[in-house]
């Protein structure tokens, strides 16, 4: 069985990211989306409610789980008998801390390979941040998040905005 892991904060996700889960899905048996929690960030949404986001928008996938990790990604991959990290990329700029990181885990696990796909050009400008500033701006995100998940993005910002 070919396991591969897709990791990233997720904070939150993005059509962008959903479209990288389908198309990694579609090439791997089974696809774990894995929520790394970077102890540096402050994330809008907790781990577990971005794991429950996930999981929402990918129910219709039945080879894709959904985990959190607050361990290395090369240490997370060789537990759950993964050999791939799939990896989206956006711009060229993405590529060069992408390769770095793929080295340093191919470093830590030799088996460790790194799998990168391109962003499809109708999602190559979003990123989580740029979602979070137009919800601050009270914008329509449909173009940006998946609709199952709009309500609870624009709640938690609200409630940001309130504090």
């Amino acid at each position: 069985m070919k396991r591969a892991i897709y990791p990233g904060s997720f904070d939150p996700v993005t059509l962008g990211h959903l479209n990288i889960i389908k198309r990694a899905a579609a090439i791997f048996d089974e696809l774990i989306v894995c929520v790394m929690v970077n102890s540096s960030k402050n994330g809008m949404f907790t781990p577990e409610e971005r794991v429950a986001l996930i999981e929402k928008v990918t129910e219709e996938l039945p080879n894709v789980k959904v985990d959190c990790s607050r361990q290395l990604l090369a240490d997370y991959a060789r537990e759950h008998g993964a050999k791939v990290v799939v990896k989206g990329l956006r711009a060229v700029s993405d590529y060069e801390s992408e390769i770095q990181m793929a080295m340093i885990n191919a470093k830590l696990y030799k088996e460790l390979d790194t799998v990168f796909l391109y962003t499809s050009p109708k999602y190559a400008y979003l990123s989580s941040t740029v979602v979070k500033e137009m919800a601050r701006y009270g914008a329509d995100l449909s173009d940006f998040v998946p609709r199952q998940i709009i309500t609870q993005v624009q709640n938690r910002v609200n409630e940001a905005l309130e504090r």
